[in-house]
């Protein structure tokens, strides 16, 4: 499956790549391209860029010399980082305290992707971090955890596995179009309430964002909604699971 770039408008392009698991199964990933106020831009995520994806990109940034940072917002999300950072050498890199142990090849900022510092950095976005499940579980296999971002004037959500939509035509027909991470159980906090703490968090998240429009997800593809679609399918998702993440 060809890497796919789309253009949302509003200054933001959502590319949906490649990702083999095991180096078989094409599971997908993504990273975002968001154009600032500035007319400077900005990269949510790391991915390697080629052919004729890569000449859009580079043409829209002036050789990539107009990208002036990355956000990479998944800690567990580094396989791109180092040629991310090749590719633009002049951006800012920012990412998790798992990103700099895993990637030390590359100079990341002192502040953290998920600090206030970068949130008042790029007003163009809104950000929510997951509450009531770990950002960086212990166990390596546990990926639920991330931090979500909006862009207001596309109304598109980018999210890497916190959220999800089914990843065939053949899921789309018979799932619902967002789902929970399968590993959200595993990524509860051993802390009181936690399953309710997740999931009035992701209940508020979805009543703030029920204007989404575009709902992008790694893994899993783009989704597009209808004001108040993407809230209604999040909140059914999250009292679906609600019994069982509670009892945890």
């Amino acid at each position: 499956m060809a890497d796919k770039i789309y253009d949302l408008g509003a200054g933001f392009w959502n590319i949906q790549g490649s990702f083999h698991l095991g180096g078989v199964i094409n599971v997908g990933t993504q990273c975002s391209l968001v154009q600032l106020e500035s007319g400077r831009f900005i990269f949510l995520d790391s991915y390697t860029l080629t052919d004729e994806i890569r000449k859009q990109v580079m043409a829209l940034t002036n050789d990539g010399k107009d990208v002036e940072a990355v956000l990479n917002v998944h800690p567990f999300h580094t396989i791109h980082c180092a040629q991310m950072a090749k590719d633009f050498p002049e951006a800012i890199f920012y990412g998790s305290e798992r990103h700099p142990e895993k990637v030390p090849e590359v100079e990341w900022a002192d502040d953290r992707v998920e600090s206030d510092a970068v949130t008042q950095r790029y007003p163009e976005l809104e950000f929510s971090i997951s509450k009531g499940i770990y950002y960086i579980s212990p166990n390596e296999k546990v990926h639920a955890g991330s931090l979500l971002v909006r862009h207001l004037a596309s109304q598109s959500v980018h999210v890497d596995d916190t959220f999800m939509s089914p990843p065939t035509k053949i899921l789309k027909a018979v799932l619902p179009e967002v789902m929970l991470h399968p590993t959200t159980k595993q990524a509860l906090k051993d802390e009181p309430d936690a399953g309710k703490i997740y999931c009035d968090w992701a209940t508020e998240l979805a009543h703030q964002w029920r204007d989404t429009r575009n709902f992008c997800a790694a893994h899993s593809g783009l989704v597009k909604f209808e004001v108040g679609g993407f809230e209604k399918a999040l909140v059914a998702a999250i009292d679906k699971a609600r019994p069982k993440l509670e009892k945890a």
